[in-house]
């Protein structure tokens, strides 16, 4: 199998330009699909000519939100008390290229799943966008489409 063959399409993207309170609305909203199965936590942001320039994930988001200069260690007996909520609100206008990945590994579309799997544990990484030709995205791999294949080879088929 190739990554075509268990990629999913890509419903949505976003600008350099969008906000973070645009990106999670966008999120939020491609979360779930129509079987109730978990969907995006990341989607790619391209650039007016429609190259990728960088992802943002929910954890580019939390990164967004909790300041550089906070480390957990040096903190003591502070209080975290409503404090994600005030700092979501402060950096809601920030752009997303402010805090996106911009270093965004892809594959090609006939590329085995064994270079995907590969690429995604070597990277650590959750989501794996799949290129054409004309290096332009095309779809979606997650680590789950991953484990789905080997479960039907494992397990379903006999």
């Amino acid at each position: 199998m190739k990554a075509r063959d268990i990629m999913e399409p890509i419903k949505d993207t976003l600008k350099p330009e969008d906000t973070l309170k645009e990106a999670v609305r966008k999120m939020k909203v491609a979360l779930r699909d129509r079987e109730g199965k978990v969907g995006v936590k990341g989607l790619l942001v391209l650039d007016r000519g429609g190259n990728i320039v960088g992802m943002v994930s929910m954890k580019d988001v939390l990164k967004a939100i909790i300041p550089k200069y906070m480390e957990l260690s040096e903190l003591g007996e502070f209080t975290w008390d409503g404090m994600l909520e005030e700092m979501a609100k402060k950096v809601a206008d920030k752009r997303v290229e402010e805090f996106m990945t911009k270093e965004v590994i892809t594959v090609p579309e006939d590329a085995p799943l064994m270079e995907c799997a590969s690429l995604m544990v070597k990277h650590n990484i959750q989501r794996l966008p799949v290129v054409n030709t004309e290096n332009r995205p095309m779809g979606m791999i997650y680590l789950r489409d991953l484990y789905y294949a080997i479960v039907k080879v494992l397990v379903e088929e006999r």
